[in-house]
């Protein structure tokens, strides 16, 4: 693979107030994916799940209430709300990623949020190992390691699929390594 020309902005000319473009080079990229975490009910499928939970402690409601007990309906209504609240977290949980590129320069993870992103790990291709965990032949977990240094990659994947990212992933490094030279 050969490297791609990038311009860069290296600072702002002060007289003429024009931008300073000098000439990069970057790698080729081996590997960019992006693991997001599966959402457990789709948005319809949460809005029919709501209105049955509904219409239970409405109907749970009235049978309390019909034997004297008054107190009932206020505490089916916050078990309603309780598992509103919870696959509202779960909706956010899985609008965040992990991002996972590797070039012939670097190894980098990110994670994205929608309110911004984060650089979890940076790594020098050449140095970067990759660890499998597994647990009767199947990859339980998954990390990037370096001098001592390591993090956890890919935990949103089932270990099936886990392990076939480790492959994949050790082949993209293994790679980038060998267009190094």
């Amino acid at each position: 693979m050969t490297n791609l020309a990038e311009v860069e902005v290296v600072g702002v000319d002060v007289g003429d107030r024009q931008p300073i473009f000098r000439p990069t080079m970057i790698s080729p990229v081996y590997m960019d994916a992006v693991i997001s975490p599966n959402r457990s009910l789709s948005e319809r499928g949460f809005i029919v799940l709501i209105g049955v939970i509904t219409l239970a402690n409405c109907a749970s409601a009235a049978v309390f209430v019909a034997m004297g007990a008054a107190l009932a309906p206020i505490f089916l209504a916050v078990d309603l709300i309780a598992v509103v609240v919870a696959f509202l977290v779960s909706y956010s949980a899985a609008r965040r990623v992990e991002r996972i590129s590797v070039t012939a320069r670097e190894v980098r993870v990110v994670h994205e949020a929608p309110n911004g992103c984060k650089l979890v790990w940076e790594s020098p291709t050449a140095f970067t190992r990759v660890a499998v965990e597994t647990d009767d032949g199947r990859a339980v977990g998954l990390r990037l390691m370096l001098s001592g240094r390591e993090t956890p990659v890919a935990q949103a994947l089932s270990p099936r699929e886990r392990g076939e990212f480790a492959k994949a992933l050790e082949k993209a490094i293994r790679d980038a390594r060998l267009d190094r030279g």
